[in-house]
């Protein structure tokens, strides 16, 4: 397995033939200097719909043909825009070629800003996320505030990388 940090809550997850990005926000992003034509990649998993983590997510997902995971609301919003999804909701787990992926609770605010229209859209709750790949858990986050909840999650689950 091999997982590389893009910068601000960028992660890519290679492991076989599967490779699994996380909140894709590439360009614009101050902290990295990869292009998003030479991200290759077959899931994609958005953590909620701020600009800084939804990011480049259609883009990339047509570009690669690749499934977006996401928390149902957004997945919907996301498949509006002509990519596949898989919606998922949080304490929900399911298994892809890759292994494991389990939505967790995150606190936080989800929402696009439609600055054209002056609209926020509102698309679910934000999540966190579990990776259980190769016998190993990676710890997501996403753009959470700490709460107790973060302990727990480290007293069911033996994660290896957060």
């Amino acid at each position: 397995m091999k997982i590389t940090y893009f910068g601000h809550s960028v992660i890519l997850v290679e492991h076989g033939q599967d490779s699994i990005i996380i909140d894709p926000f590439i360009n614009g992003n101050p902290h990295t200097n990869v292009k998003v034509e030479n991200i290759k990649v077959n899931y994609i998993y958005v953590t909620h719909g701020h600009g800084d983590h939804l990011g480049d997510t259609v883009e990339l997902a047509k570009r690669n043909d690749a499934t977006v995971i996401a928390p149902v609301e957004l997945a919907t919003w996301i498949s509006w825009q002509g990519v596949k999804v898989v919606p998922m909701h949080i304490g929900g787990e399911k298994e892809f070629s890759f292994g494991k992926l389990k939505l967790v609770e995150a606190i936080h605010g989800s929402s696009i800003v439609d600055e054209e229209n002056k609209q926020i859209i509102n698309v679910g709750p934000p999540s966190g996320v579990l990776l259980k790949i190769a016998g190993k858990t990676i710890y997501h986050a996403g753009d959470t505030a700490l709460y107790r909840g973060m302990k727990t999650l480290g007293e069911y689950e033996k994660i290896d990388l957060a």
